[in-house]
């Protein structure tokens, strides 16, 4: 078992336990959908500011704080359920975050009543940018497969053992995915952002998302150990259809 706990689960491969349901699969389902939405609503549209030393004060997305956990939380479901099931979460949390797009157009398209007078806070609010938006939508359903993808190889690779450097190192190459098709595809050659400015951004951006992956590190375990334990079952993907075009598991 991963988090070394002495009364370890039982392993089984992913096969023998498809489409059989699981106990507490639909809260993790759950908490990553929200955290994801969370994260783009109230998040995205803040830059805020940190004084570092030695440096000044820096500018980030305040998304940036809790977008990454969505990251963790696609590592437990992996670790813990398999590439199946969370490729089904990767699809919901995509299907939530393009009807969630499609109703902040309409929202904001909506004509406001003449006594209502904060509808242009509410387009700086919610109001997105088409282009912003598509990147972002396909930068995470890329990254977020490729997060998976390379967790349950490793952890067929390590047969199961240190999960901080499958946690770590699947996250190294999804967010990297992630951030190479993210920041180009939303503001290069846009206006105010240099070809420089953009690859300073990608650059920063990837290394404070898997750090704070690296820092969660010992969450990751405490929760991969619990939910295990409580599910009785260690999950291996050794016969696993990895492609992404599916939903069943």
């Amino acid at each position: 078992m991963s988090t070394g706990d002495s009364a370890a689960p039982r392993a089984v491969s992913a096969a023998d336990i498809a489409g059989r349901p699981l106990r507490y699969f639909d809260f993790v389902m759950a908490a990553f959908v929200a955290i994801l939405l969370l994260s783009n609503v109230l998040g995205a549209g803040k830059v805020a500011v940190i004084d570092l030393p030695f440096v000044g004060l820096w500018p980030f997305g305040a998304g940036i704080l809790f977008f990454p956990v969505s990251y963790v939380i696609g590592d437990v479901l992996t670790e813990v359920y398999g590439y199946a099931r969370a490729r089904r979460v990767i699809w919901a949390g995509f299907a939530a975050l393009l009807f969630m797009a499609f109703m902040s157009w309409v929202v904001v398209a909506l004509p406001p009543a003449p006594e209502w007078g904060n509808q242009a806070a509410y387009e700086t609010i919610f109001g997105q940018v088409p282009r912003i938006v598509f990147a972002s939508m396909i930068a995470f359903w890329a990254g977020e497969f490729v997060n998976s993808y390379v967790l349950a190889r490793m952890k067929l690779v390590t047969g199961g053992r240190h999960l901080w450097a499958r946690t770590i190192g699947s996250t190294i190459a999804g967010q990297a995915v992630d951030s190479l098709i993210f920041y180009p595809a939303a503001f290069l050659f846009a206006e105010g952002w240099t070809t420089g400015l953009v690859l300073q951004v990608l650059v920063t951006q990837w290394a404070l998302k898997v750090g704070w992956e690296a820092l969660l590190t010992p969450v990751t375990y405490l929760v991969v150990g619990w939910l295990k334990r409580e599910e009785g079952l260690d999950v291996f993907d050794e016969a696993t259809d990895f492609t992404p075009f599916r939903t069943g598991v």
